[in-house]
């Protein structure tokens, strides 16, 4: 599983004299599945095909999470594993929530152990369990089908190999290796929604559907997940076919690099699933944040023609708006006949 994975993301085994094998970072917390991808990985570092090493992050949230930082570290040396980094981050308080900040200092530790090392990826521990839980998360949410796609096999040097694998099956692989993993108390937290998931939600739905969901789950998430990489690609050529700045449009001018306009004709004509996705890569090239489905059925309303020119507003400080023929709303570059995208000024 491990060697298809480092395949599909066209990490080949090499080393001569004068080139070294490709360099992976195992991110492990200590946990069985980080663990049990650590020993994998090792197995193919004692052969020579791959230099290995591991990031430990320290979310600094728990009483003792240096020790346990350290511990980790110690036993994935013992692996044989080189370079060995522990990385402590601190997580802000913010409106994303306390999973979603921790995860965002996470990834910013492992960019920057990237960085300094010159890793050619990252492996991370994700298994099919995690990705079953993440698609229930976004049914919850009334996710779209990116979001119901789950976490993806490869996403730049990140690679899920595990994503195949049941967590039973990591526990098992700890078990035959004699390696003792630490226990996340936090995976057992019912403060945190996907632990109430992995503790109380799965198991109910097999209790009274059967075994199985876990595995349904994942199929899901790999059949959207090809939809989902379609429609991407088709949304992002019609976006670069689309797409034009002030200056483009009419001629003159430097360029407003602050404002996209989108032909309202043409989007009209658009299926509403390539649709939505142009306006949100209109808004996400500015520096916006995806916005949310409510927020992109509010810029379609502007291509009725019969309410409001706008503005509307999405997170990241954009403003849509349609212009009319006179007094643009707000001012600025003229552009009847399409939708304006513009990054309002932070000063």
């Amino acid at each position: 599983m491990l060697r298809d994975a480092l395949r599909d993301a066209g990490l080949e085994p090499r080393g001569t004299a004068q080139e070294q094998p490709p360099l992976l970072l195992v991110a492990c917390s200590g946990g069985p599945d980080s663990l049990a991808l650590a020993e994998a990985a090792s197995f193919f570092a004692r052969r020579g095909d791959y230099r290995v090493g591991a990031v430990v992050v320290d979310h600094a949230l728990q009483p003792g999470s240096a020790e346990v930082a350290a511990a980790a570290a110690a036993k994935l040396r013992e692996m044989g594993l080189e370079p060995v980094q522990v990385r402590t981050v601190s997580v802000p308080v913010s409106g994303m929530g306390p999973e979603a900040a921790a995860r965002t200092v996470r990834y910013a530790a492992l960019d920057a152990a990237v960085e300094e090392t010159g890793a050619d990826a990252v492996l991370l521990g994700h298994t099919l369990d995690d990705q079953a839980e993440q698609v229930l998360l976004g049914l919850a949410r009334g996710s779209g089908t990116r979001s119901l796609a789950g976490m993806r096999p490869i996403r730049g040097k990140y690679l899920r190999p595990l994503l195949g694998l049941r967590r039973s099956e990591t526990e098992e692989i700890c078990d035959s290796q004699g390696l003792d993993p630490w226990l996340d108390p936090s995976n057992a937290d019912p403060a945190f929604a996907r632990s109430r998931v992995r503790a109380e939600v799965l198991p109910f739905l097999e209790e009274k559907l059967g075994p199985g969901i876990a595995e349904a789950l994942f199929r899901s998430s790999r059949i959207l997940a090809g939809d989902a990489d379609y429609l991407d690609a088709v949304s992002a050529d019609t976006f670069a076919r689309l797409r034009a700045q002030p200056d483009s449009a009419s001629g003159a001018g430097d360029a407003d690099l602050d404002t996209i306009l989108l032909p309202e004709a043409q989007l009209r004509e658009l299926a509403p699933a390539v649709r939505q996705r142009v306006l949100a890569l209109a808004a996400v090239e500015l520096g916006g944040a995806q916005p949310s489905w409510e927020r992109l059925r509010s810029v379609e309303a502007l291509l009725r023609r019969t309410g409001s020119a706008g503005p509307v507003e999405l997170v990241g400080k954009v403003s849509v708006y349609r212009q009319v023929r006179t007094n643009p709303v707000p001012q600025g570059p003229s552009g009847y006949g399409n939708l304006v995208f513009r990054k309002k000024s932070s000063t």
